[in-house]
């Protein structure tokens, strides 16, 4: 497999991560508004987010963009998932028709 695959992969589990940190720290209830942005929570998030973001411009360097749209795509169904599993967020009948949206276009993509 393509170095720069990896990488543009690992890119897009890094940022679903640091998609569910920045969605834990906004359930939370703080004293004051600086606290609601400068927590642990926001911080990590928004690091990730950054190292996310490097990495992906990283891929794009080596890669052909040809299967950039799909992986980049598979980030909502990742943070779906991870939604669930930290959060027991219902996996409701509207989630799964954008899922099948997004499915769809991924096939019209390559066809």
């Amino acid at each position: 497999m393509n170095l720069y695959l990896i990488i543009l992969i690992l890119s897009v589990v890094v940022a679903s991560f640091a998609q569910i940190l920045l969605k834990k720290g906004a359930r939370k209830n703080y004293s004051s508004p600086i606290r609601e942005y400068l927590n642990a929570y926001v911080i990590c998030g928004y690091g990730l987010m950054f190292l996310s973001m490097f990495m992906t411009i990283l891929a794009y360097g080596g890669l052909d963009f040809t299967n950039v749209p799909v992986i980049e795509s598979l980030g909502y169904v990742m943070v779906m998932v991870l939604g669930y599993l930290f959060f027991r967020e219902k996996i409701t009948g509207r989630k799964l028709l954008g899922m099948a949206v997004i499915m769809c276009g991924i096939f019209v993509y390559y066809m």
